[in-house]
């Protein structure tokens, strides 16, 4: 299973910003969207992405001051990407090993749309369900 089918499932549909948004607009705009991350995007291109971790972080670092700052400030730089080709195992991977819940989907250079862990375990247990009751037919006698 691929990247593309949880696209096809989900949609390519993207939250973004843009480098000038203050943090307290995003985070707005994240909660009302009920999303973790906002990507931004600069002139079509990938910037950063920022994310409900960042947002907490820079609480922490500056005080509520930084809500009113770009958020360039707290934003992730050099985001990391996955192509619709990539299996769903890969992307369970690359979320794993970078300690991250979002990943865009970059079909060449367009950006294709955005995955989250929480589509990922959704999209697997589905197939899982499949699985058990393809072999519960089986076991049946009731399998083609």
């Amino acid at each position: 299973m691929f990247v593309s089918d949880i696209l096809r499932t989900k949609g390519g549909s993207i939250h973004s910003g843009t480098p000038d948004m203050t943090v307290g607009r995003a985070a707005n705009e994240m909660t009302g969207r009920k999303i973790g991350s906002l990507l931004i995007l600069d002139g079509g291109r990938i910037a950063g992405i920022l994310s409900e971790r960042d947002i907490v972080r820079g609480l922490a670092t500056f005080g509520a001051e930084c809500l009113d700052g770009p958020v360039t400030q707290l934003m992730t730089r050099g985001v990391t990407t996955i192509g619709p080709g990539a299996t769903i195992a890969q992307a369970m991977e690359i979320m794993t090993q970078g300690r991250f819940r979002h990943l865009p989907v970059m079909d060449g250079d367009t950006l294709a749309g955005m995955i989250s862990i929480g589509d990922v375990v959704k999209y697997r247990l589905a197939e899982a369900t499949r699985e058990v009751e393809e072999m519960q037919k089986y076991v049946q006698g009731q399998y083609d």
